[in-house]
C-alpha cells in the first residue's frame, strides 16, 4: 500500500465554503478542501484554536491521510512512533495481549501508528490549511443557515461586538461538535451518558523512574475500569487516563431517578481502582482532579445532509466513546471524503451540491454508525467481571497468536476513494456473531421501563 502527498489542485477553485467549528475536524475539512483550491472560510467561536485534553491515538488510516495532506513529518516530530499496543490485565498486571507496530504491521497497512497531543495535531492542521490558501477566523459564532437555490446564508456573531451579518456561500459544513446547531435540524436527540468517567493527568517522562523506558501505548483494562499510559511529544510527556464506571450515575439510571450533575467526582474517583494491581494504585496521584469528562456518544445517524447546501460532520454528525481511539480520525475521514467526492464530481461534471452530499453521507454514515457500535461494545468488553473476564483474556491471547489483523482491517484498512460503504452499506452493520448484543445502559433502561427490576445487572 503506497501513499504520495496530494499535490494542490484547482477542481474546486470558484467554489466557496464555509466551516462552522475550528476544531480537528474543521481544520482538516479546512486543509484539504483548499488543495482542492476551494476558497474556505472557517468560523470558530472560540478566542484561539485549541482542543480539550492531552493525548490521542492515530491509527494507520489516520497517518496515511496525513501523509496525502504533506504532514507526515510535521505530526511524527510531534507526536510518537509507540512500538505496541500491550492490553494487559487490570486486576493482575499479566498480559493478554500484544499488537506490535513494526514492520508488519507496517506493510499491511500503509502507515505507522502515531500518538499525539490534541493541541499538537490542532496546530499543525491550522497552519496546513492557512498554508494552502483556507481562511480562518476565530471569534465568530454561526448560529444558523438558510439555504437558497444556489447556496446558502450563513448567519455569523462576532463575539467581540455581539455585531451579526449574514454570509453567502456555495456549501455549509457544520464541524460544530457533539452539540451542533446543525444535527438538530435532522433530530430531536441528546448525548448518550455511557456511565464511565475519565480522568488524564500528564507529567515529565524522562524524570518518571518507573516509567522513562516506556515506549508502547498499555492499556490495563479490568472490572469497571481501564488505565491507559503512552508517551507524547517525542517521548518526553508521559501521557496517563484513569477511566471508571460512577455508582452514582448507575444508581439513578437503574432507578429513574436524576442523575447528580457532578457523577464521576473525586470521591467516586478515590473509590474506583481499589480491586486492581498495586501499579495502577500508584499511578493515580499523577491524575488531575480539578476537571473530569464524563463519558458519552450519541445513537448513530444514518443521514448528515440537512439541505442541498448544508451537511454535517465530525462529532456533531457521530461523536463515539473513546474505545476505538478514532473520533479524530473519524472527522479527517469526514474531511478527506468530502473534498474527494466533491473534487471528482467537478471533473466528472453533472452534479449538483446534494448529489455530493449525499454521497458522503451514503459513505460515511454507515462506517461511522459501526464505529461508534463497536466501540460500545469494545468499552463494556474491557470491563466485564467474573468468568467473563477470564474468558475475555483468553479470547484476548488466542487473537494474538493467530493473528490479530483480521480484527482490526475494516477500522484500519480503509480509504474513502474506494467507495467501499457507499457500494456496501451492510459494511456498516455489527458482525454476524454479534447480531445479538444488546448496549448494557439500553438494556438497564429498557428493563427498568418494564419493572422487570430483578434482570437490571451493571
Amino acid at each position: 500500500m503506497s501513499q504520495t502527498t496530494l499535490p494542490k489542485s484547482d477542481e474546486l477553485k470558484g467554489k466557496s465554503i464555509i466551516i462552522s467549528g475550528g476544531g480537528i475536524g474543521g481544520a482538516a475539512g479546512a486543509l484539504a478542501l483548499s488543495l482542492r483550491g476551494a476558497d474556505v472560510t472557517l468560523y470558530e467561536r472560540a478566542p484561539e484554536f485549541k482542543e480539550v485534553g492531552a493525548g490521542l491515538q492515530i491509527g494507520p488510516h489516520g497517518v496515511r491521510m496525513l501523509e496525502k495532506w504533506g504532514l507526515k513529518d510535521k505530526v511524527i516530530d510531534a507526536g510518537y512512533l509507540p512500538e505496541r499496543m500491550q492490553f494487559r490485565d487490570a486486576i493482575t498486571a499479566e498480559p493478554i495481549l500484544t499488537m506490535d507496530f513494526g514492520e508488519e504491521f507496517q506493510r499491511h497497512y500503509g502507515g505507522r501508528y502515531l500518538v499525539i497531543h490534541r493541541s499538537d495535531l490542532l496546530s499543525i492542521l491550522v497552519e496546513a490549511a492557512t498554508e494552502a490558501g483556507a481562511t480562518l477566523l476565530n471569534g465568530v459564532q454561526v448560529l444558523g443557515a438558510d439555504d437558497r437555490e444556489d447556496g446558502v446564508v450563513v448567519h455569523i456573531e462576532h463575539r467581540a461586538d455581539g455585531t451579526r451579518e449574514d454570509v453567502g456561500a456555495d456549501l455549509l459544513i457544520g464541524f460544530d461538535g457533539t452539540h451542533s446547531v446543525f444535527r438538530k435540524l435532522l433530530v430531536d436527540d441528546e448525548p448518550v451518558p455511557s456511565a464511565y468517567v475519565a480522568y488524564r493527568g500528564t507529567s515529565e517522562l524522562p524524570e518518571d523512574p518507573d516509567m522513562k523506558d516506556l515506549k508502547d501505548v498499555v492499556g490495563y483494562i479490568g472490572p469497571r475500569c481501564h488505565f491507559i499510559q503512552y508517551p507524547l511529544r517525542g517521548g518526553e510527556l508521559l501521557n496517563q487516563v484513569a477511566v471508571f464506571q460512577s455508582p452514582r450515575y448507575l444508581e439513578a439510571l437503574t432507578e429513574g431517578t436524576e442523575v447528580p450533575e457532578d457523577w464521576g467526582n473525586n470521591e467516586e474517583f478515590k473509590n474506583a481502582f481499589g480491586h486492581t494491581n498495586e501499579f495502577i494504585q500508584g499511578r493515580l496521584g499523577d491524575m488531575w482532579l480539578n476537571t473530569w469528562w464524563q463519558m458519552a456518544d450519541r445513537e448513530p445517524l444514518m443521514n448528515y445532509v440537512v439541505s442541498d447546501h448544508i451537511i454535517v460532520l465530525g462529532d456533531a454528525a457521530h461523536p463515539p466513546l473513546q474505545y476505538l481511539a478514532s473520533g479524530a480520525v473519524m472527522a479527517m475521514e469526514d474531511a478527506e471524503c468530502l473534498a474527494l467526492f466533491a473534487s471528482q464530481a467537478a471533473v466528472e461534471g453533472g452534479k449538483n451540491w446534494r448529489d455530493v452530499l449525499e454521497e458522503v453521507s451514503a459513505e460515511r454514515a454507515p462506517r461511522c454508525a459501526r464505529i461508534q457500535t463497536v466501540g460500545r461494545f469494545w468499552g463494556e468488553l474491557w470491563h466485564v467481571d467474573g468468568l467473563s473476564r477470564l474468558i475475555r483474556n483468553e479470547t484476548f491471547r488466542q487473537a494474538e497468536a493467530t493473528g490479530w489483523f483480521k480484527y482490526a482491517d475494516w477500522l484500519w484498512d480503509y480509504d474513502a476513494d474506494r467507495r467501499e460503504y457507499l457500494k456496501d452499506p451492510s459494511k456498516g452493520e455489527m458482525p454476524a456473531e454479534l447480531k445479538e448484543w444488546e448496549y448494557n445502559l439500553h438494556k438497564i433502561a429498557r428493563l427498568r421501563d418494564s419493572r422487570e427490576y430483578e434482570q437490571v445487572t451493571v
